[in-house]
């Protein structure tokens, strides 16, 4: 049996956010890597996750994540084809339309790929004269 919280849900993606105290961090590969570990268990564990249903199937589960985000990052860089601000590239993660309160998480979610993208070398970050960061892909 595993406890797995919001590490790992039967329906929908973790919300991954860069915080204000890491703006430089890259939690979206902390949490795929985490995810991957949990294949390390046996496919029929039983999830107790923190919203949705009990579920059995962790291999699978885990690899409709890791496709999920890695779908998301081949987007973000297609959508980088100039310099663009997380703020600009909510959209391309999130086709519907998101209230004050969804949209502070989507800004996270998006900093998150985007930093992600930056570490592993596929974005270039810049920072124009007024403080603001645009990503590009390189």
């Amino acid at each position: 049996m595993l406890i797995s919280g919001d590490m790992l849900l039967p329906r929908i993606s973790t919300n991954v956010s860069v915080m204000s105290a890491t703006p430089d961090g890259n939690p979206l590969k902390l949490f795929l890597d985490s995810v991957e570990r949990l294949t390390e268990l046996p496919d029929d564990t039983l999830v107790l996750p923190s919203h949705g249903r009990p579920f059995r199937g962790i291999h699978a589960r885990a690899a409709q994540l890791a496709e999920h985000h890695r779908e998301r990052l081949e987007a973000l860089v297609g959508a980088c084809d100039s310099p663009k601000t997380a703020c600009e590239l909510i959209p391309t993660l999130f086709q519907r339309e998101l209230d004050a309160h969804q949209t502070m998480f989507a800004m996270g979610e998006s900093i998150a790929h985007l930093n992600c993208l930056e570490h592993a070398g596929r974005l270039r970050r810049t920072q124009n004269g007024e403080g603001v960061f645009h990503f590009v892909a390189i």
